[in-house]
């Protein structure tokens, strides 16, 4: 239940007011239906002539306890029966029975009706904190993470947070409520018989919280065992064409089926043990009526402490407290279960992020001299992956990196926008620690083009725009152009408003490189990096996308990661990493002259 209640700190705030109003109708749905029940005395009194009633000849002075209640109830109920006989009275209790029974469901259905637009927010904002969450953590974190996890995380455990917990709320905020009042009204009835009947409840309590511990734990499993579903699911999406190409329907299928009958074996233990709920709560209910009837019929039967008519209101509103303990056991059982997917959750909402921004960061809106590597120095986990690089990149200046795969090239470049931070040394822009500078300004003065061109299931604008606010149309039609991108947009069927496909899969290869530079040209950065944008291209879309990158460097400062290296022959300075190291550095002509590892690297793609 602690864990339970900071879940609510934490995310009902907001809802505050329809969480009061909830209450209130709770209160008085309650206590609507006390005095509904009480109309059956009077009904019990007529219909079997106990004559309860004729000791009620005055009224007395209006107080809130039982002998008062009762007596001026039974005077009313004399003087109707004397004015108008009892079948009319009964008329008149059983109309007013209707009515106040009326004014509970009204109540009750507004109890229930003012919790939906708690559970639905509480939602909402789950998830709008787990996307800000995502956007915010830095790459690292996510080379750790399945992607599959995350989604399963974000759909399968929210939805169970909703579930679970959010659509325990009623239960929860309503039934206290309810065994409250009810239970105040057992004690005015008879104190006797309501602490015989407590001896039944704690035992009732503890073995419903004994199942639902156990029901966590199961819960946790089968949520990690969906992870894992999702992250196959993920993994066969983005490899449908290996999976083909060699014949590896069958093997995917029988993986994919282990992993999904764990979950549904897991699943199946879990809802098994919450669906005892109800026959357990339904089966010591009954017992405890049972054993009340017993008792109860002693004390009328016996001691005359209590009379019948009494005594039948007394086992309507117990049985009417049943259910509402029925519910509330019924929560204990789900909230387990939304308890293991919030653990779940929190593991992102509570994830560090890495790349923090200081307090009062340096804002800067333009670049104007140089980028600096000094002695920098950087490592995922324990393996270096960068010792003692030195590097300045001056203004308007083009710097190839070339080397091996795995050398260190791409983490090079992600330090310079602060994907990653360095461990050694430091990454300075116009001589201010790129630490030191706002995180958005420094984004903001970098444009980048990767290998693979990340584009969004969107139309051909939007990706083009994505980041730019309010771009006019001729400055993004002019971008286009210049990245040779404007021929085959316009010749799509709708022009810039023609959507893409899913990470541009209505697109060739080229086309989508074309597509990501015209967004580039039309963010404008000073500094540019290339990450082996041409690499993946034929022949004749490199031509195009080589032509486009020269228009877009003309006025930039650019660093290019390439495996070609005829692509970088015009670079002002090439750098040959090796093994997290700058082995070589110099112009084209001057590195094939020193025969060294570069001239290697050229005579091996010669």
């Amino acid at each position: 239940m602690k864990e339970f209640l900071q879940v609510l700190r934490r995310f009902v705030p907001p809802y505050k007011k329809y969480l009061a109003l909830s209450v209130l109708f709770n209160i008085l749905s309650a206590v609507l239906n006390i005095f509904s029940f009480a109309t059956l005395i009077p009904m019990l009194q007529i219909l079997f002539k106990t004559g309860d009633a004729d000791t009620a000849t005055s009224l007395m002075p209006w107080a809130l306890d039982k002998d008062t209640l009762m007596n001026n109830m039974n005077y009313y109920v004399n003087d109707l029966i004397a004015t108008m006989g009892a079948t009319t009275t009964l008329l008149f209790i059983g109309l007013a029975l209707a009515f106040m029974t009326f004014l509970k469901t009204g109540a009750y259905f507004l109890s229930s009706a003012t919790i939906i637009p708690i559970r639905t927010g509480v939602v909402r904002d789950i998830r709008n904190q787990l996307y800000q969450k995502i956007n915010q953590l830095s790459l690292g974190f996510f080379s750790e993470e399945r992607k599959g996890d995350i989604i399963a995380r974000m759909s399968g455990d929210v939805q169970e947070i909703e579930s679970s917990i959010m659509s325990s709320l009623d239960m929860l905020f309503k039934n206290p409520i309810l065994i409250i009042v009810y239970f105040a009204t057992l004690l005015v009835i008879s104190w006797q018989l309501t602490i015989f009947t407590i001896l039944f409840v704690p035992i009732f309590g503890w073995f419903m919280g004994y199942v639902g511990r156990k029901l966590k734990a199961k819960s946790m499993k089968a949520q990690a065992l969906w992870s894992d579903t999702m992250s196959q699911v993920e993994e066969t999406l983005g490899g449908l064409r290996i999976i083909k190409a060699f014949c590896a329907e069958e093997k995917m299928n029988k993986r994919f089926d282990k992993v999904n009958s764990a979950y549904r074996n897991d699943i199946m233990r879990v809802n098994i043990r919450q669906q005892m709920a109800h026959p357990m709560s339904e089966f010591l209910g009954t017992v405890m009526i049972v054993i009340v009837l017993w008792f109860g019929g002693i004390l009328v039967l016996n001691n005359q402490a209590i009379t019948g008519p009494t005594f039948i209101y007394y086992m309507v509103v117990l049985y009417s407290i049943i259910q509402p303990l029925k519910d509330f056991s019924k929560a204990g059982y789900n909230i387990p279960k939304g308890l293991a997917s919030m653990e779940r959750v929190d593991k992102i909402l509570k994830a560090e992020v890495s790349i923090k921004e200081k307090e009062n960061p340096i804002h800067v809106s333009s670049f104007e001299h140089d980028i600096e590597f000094r002695h920098v120095g950087f490592k995922y986990d324990q393996q270096w992956v960068l010792r003692d690089i030195n590097l300045i990149i001056p203004k308007g200046k083009t710097v190839a990196l070339v080397g091996q795969s795995g050398g260190g090239k791409s983490t090079l470049v992600d330090l310079i926008p602060r994907y990653y931070d360095v461990q050694e040394g430091e990454v300075l822009i116009d001589g201010i620690n790129v630490k030191d500078l706002g995180i958005h300004d420094l984004r903001q003065l970098i444009g980048n083009v990767n290998q693979e061109a990340i584009l969004f299931n969107d139309t051909f604008l939007n990706n083009i725009t994505f980041g730019v606010e309010n771009a006019k149309m001729e400055d993004v039609e002019r971008a286009a152009k210049i990245a040779n991108a404007y021929d085959f947009i316009m010749e799509s069927e709708n022009g810039f408003d023609t959507n893409i496909g899913d990470r541009g899969g209505r697109l060739s290869g080229g086309q989508r490189q074309r597509v990501s530079i015209a967004r580039a040209i039309l963010k404008n950065p000073p500094i540019l990096i290339l990450d082996e944008a041409t690499s993946a291209l034929d022949t004749e879309s490199e031509r195009l996308v080589q032509d486009a990158l020269y228009k877009l460097m003309k006025t930039r400062t650019t660093i290019a990661i390439a495996h070609r290296l005829s692509t970088i022959k015009n670079a002002d300075e090439i750098c040959v990493i090796h093994e997290g190291h700058i082995v070589e550095r110099g112009t084209h002509t001057s590195l094939l002259a020193a025969d060294g590892y570069y001239k290697k690297l050229h005579d091996m793609q010669q």
